[in-house]
């Protein structure tokens, strides 16, 4: 098996519920992966900004597929930055504004948008996401370049993803793609645009194929790249869409089931027998 590159959804597959990684054990195989020439690519719909957060010390180090495909970066050089034409914004806003119970995310190159009448308790979560985050009266008044959606949809108590995703694929036909994120989530991404398409990019940039790949996902805005790449990967808390298209299933977000494969992968059995004797736990707790 010669793994070539490695590319990992976030939220639900990367990080655990509380949104942490066993760092001391992630670092471990990043200096393997480094050794052995193998790419290690961040593959999320969170913004560029948040993403690098999650690895500071080797944040410039890496490449990102972020923003569902629409922005992707290798080390600190953007490579493409997808586009939604200033009319089909303008369309979107309106066919989403008389769904006053969705509480909508625009994002674009230089930071995202929310509007000033959205709770504040609906800004203080996006905060957490979105580290350029900004209040707007209107989305009609930002200028910037425009590359995603995000929405948020009531519980499920309401509906939630399954009343609102066919309504909002149906109204916003040919303009946006809406697909689940997690979490009752709902993302409106570029025709075209999605993770695969990102990953794509750094391949030919690398001249790596599909088949030295290894992806792990767990929700349907993976899915695209989960296809694209030989050795994918489904949490066994993904959902069932996602573990009927990959090749092989792990444990959960929470049972550090990325790492576990990562560890397979890379050859690097000895890993996995420290965790399985607590001495990377008890690394992580100094």
């Amino acid at each position: 098996m010669d793994i070539k590159l490695i590319a990992v959804d976030m939220d639900g597959t990367f990080l655990d519920d509380k949104k942490n990684y066993h760092q001391t054990w992630f670092k471990q195989l990043y200096a393997v992966m480094k050794a052995k020439g193998v790419h290690f690519v961040v593959a999320s719909g969170n913004q560029y900004y948040k993403l690098k957060t999650i690895f500071e010390d080797i944040q410039d180090e890496l490449a990102y597929v972020a923003e569902n495909g629409a922005y992707v970066i290798d080390g600190t050089e953007v490579l493409f930055t997808g586009e939604i034409a200033p009319e089909q914004v303008k369309l979107i806003v309106e066919k989403l504004s008389p769904y006053e119970e969705i509480s909508a995310v625009m994002c674009g190159v230089n930071g995202a948008y929310v509007l000033e009448s959205a709770s504040d308790e609906f800004y203080a979560l996006m905060c957490h996401y979105y580290p350029r985050l900004e209040k707007v009266s209107a989305f009609g008044q930002v200028k910037d370049q425009i590359f995603k959606f995000a929405l948020i949809t009531p519980d499920l108590a309401a509906g939630g993803v399954e009343k609102y995703l066919p309504l909002l694929m149906e109204e916003l036909k040919g303009v946006v793609d809406p697909v689940t994120s997690g979490h009752q989530c709902i993302d409106l991404i570029i025709p075209g645009c999605h993770k695969a398409s990102g990953l794509e990019r750094l391949l030919k940039r690398y001249g790596i194929r599909p088949d030295e790949c290894a992806a792990f996902g767990d929700s349907s805005n993976d899915i695209e790249m989960l296809k694209l790449c030989k050795y994918s990967y489904a949490m066994e808390n993904a959902s069932p869409e996602v573990k009927a298209v990959v090749n092989y299933h792990t444990v959960s977000n929470n049972q550090h089931g990325v790492l576990h494969e990562i560890s397979l992968l890379l050859g690097e059995p000895s890993l996995l027998e420290n965790i399985e004797e607590g001495k990377l736990y008890a690394e992580q707790e100094k």
